[in-house]
């Protein structure tokens, strides 16, 4: 449905590369995408990310964030990020290290800014279905 134009009261158009404006995409989205069409119409129609549930999936896909993010930091933050994949890929890794690990990770993803976003939500995403979101509250 394209967007109408003309109207007294004005219109809104929000697409994402359906026509219209257009935003480049990132490495991974975050947040919802909306699109509102005419002209005294309320409401919106989301669309969830289909983030993974299962704690392993998410875990594969936080790997595979954070080696994205690798080429992008500085040396200091690459040596910090290959750490912690070295704990997390650990066959049996303990629960401590693996969450001191996610940690090292989301500082690294947020002192690197908006490039960063993606890898912090993996991180929050694999701390809750690991069952650690209460007691990594602050990563």
């Amino acid at each position: 449905m394209p967007c109408r134009e003309g109207s007294s009261r004005g219109s809104l158009c929000l697409t994402s590369g359906h026509g219209g404006a257009s935003w480049p995409s990132r490495i991974g989205q975050v947040g919802d995408n909306f699109q509102v069409y005419g002209t005294n119409d309320v409401g919106k129609i989301g669309t969830q990310n289909n983030a993974p549930q299962d704690p392993q999936a998410a875990l594969h896909e936080l790997i595979s964030l954070v080696q994205v993010l690798r080429g992008r930091v500085q040396e200091d933050d690459r040596a910090v990020l290959d750490e912690s994949l070295d704990t997390l890929t650990e066959d049996a890794a303990e629960r401590g290290a693996f969450r001191r690990a996610l940690g090292s990770i989301s500082g690294v993803a947020r002192l690197v800014g908006e490039v960063g976003l993606p890898v912090a939500e993996a991180v929050r995403r694999v701390l809750a279905l690991f069952g650690m979101w209460g007691a990594a509250a602050s990563v």
